[in-house]
């Protein structure tokens, strides 16, 4: 399976708080009582019969409900119409049919980054991936090689302290004098840094590397790709621009990218990664030459 559900930790019984303890029973309480009343629900879903429709096998995984707690995929039939996307058919399944289904979502227009998807084999986003372009039954699961929190959703911590390794900001040796004054970058700079600042932090590109799933001290393609974004402004302050390589340069930064492109390759913003990968990798050896 190409997700991945955590493990239970073996861990010593602790006397819990009687309050907590009551405040999170009457939860798992309620959640079950409300996939009951979904199964009602689903019951009497809407006659589809002669309509346009579609297939999507949705992965769902509940650690906190008994009958969902073995993984397992739940089958939607959903009304099609043209420019229907993933996020569309998994917003009326969850609305018609199945209230507790769980996935990410928030502005719809690819810049969010939140609705990052593993369908039919491939990292996408849901909000960008026309229905009309895939393969029936449409398979929709989260995205591989991240801890599954409830059905779609992942656990995104680790992929964020890794883009906060690299120091993802801007620090310039010099402000100018006049603090309303614009820090000028010259065009051909601009149009060099200019799609590594597309990155919108989904994780597709995490999510397809075989290293980062082999190797959880990897950087991985996003939080390099940031890295580049800096390293290569003009406008960065040289002793951070030498920190940063530093950063980049390490055993588990750079170096271990194979070029296999599969991070390239699913980038919703067409970001070049591998190529920004190399870059850098000829940053750090320009670094470390010298001459005398």
């Amino acid at each position: 399976m190409s997700t991945q559900v955590p493990k239970e930790p073996e861990t010593e019984e602790v006397e819990t708080d009687p309050v907590v303890k009551s405040a999170q029973d009457r939860r798992i309480r309620e959640k079950a009582e409300r996939t009951a009343r979904e199964r009602v629900k689903t019951d009497e879903a809407p006659d589809l019969e002669g309509e346009d429709t579609r297939v999507i096998k949705v992965f769902r995984y509940d650690p906190e409900v008994p009958e969902k707690q073995e993984p397992r995929f739940d089958e939607f039939h959903v009304p099609f119409d043209k420019g229907m996307t993933v996020l569309d058919a998994l917003m009326y399944a969850r609305d018609t049919y199945d209230s507790s289904l769980t996935f990410r979502h928030s502005c719809r227009q690819a810049v969010c980054g939140s609705d990052a998807l593993f369908v039919n084999g491939s990292q996408r986003l849901g909000c960008q991936t026309q229905l009309g372009d895939l393969d029936e039954p449409i398979r929709i699961e989260p995205l591989p090689h991240q801890d599954v929190v409830k059905d779609l959703v992942v656990d995104m911590q680790h992929f964020y302290e890794q883009m906060e390794a690299v120091d993802p900001f801007f620090d310039p040796d010099d402000l100018p004098a006049d603090e309303m004054a614009e820090q000028a970058q010259t065009r051909a700079n601009r149009e060099k840094i200019k799609m590594s600042t597309r990155c919108i932090w989904c994780g597709a590109c995490m999510s397809s590397c075989n290293i980062a799933a082999g190797n959880n001290d990897y950087l991985g393609p996003a939080a390099i790709n940031k890295a580049y974004r800096f390293a290569m402004d003009e406008r960065e302050g040289s002793d951070k621009k030498r920190e940063r390589i530093e950063i980049i340069e390490r055993e588990n930064g750079v170096w271990r990218c194979q070029t296999q492109f599969s991070c390239t390759e699913v980038c919703p913003k067409d970001i070049p990664l591998t190529e920004h990968i190399q870059a850098l990798k000829r940053e750090a050896v320009k670094e470390n030459l010298k001459f005398w």
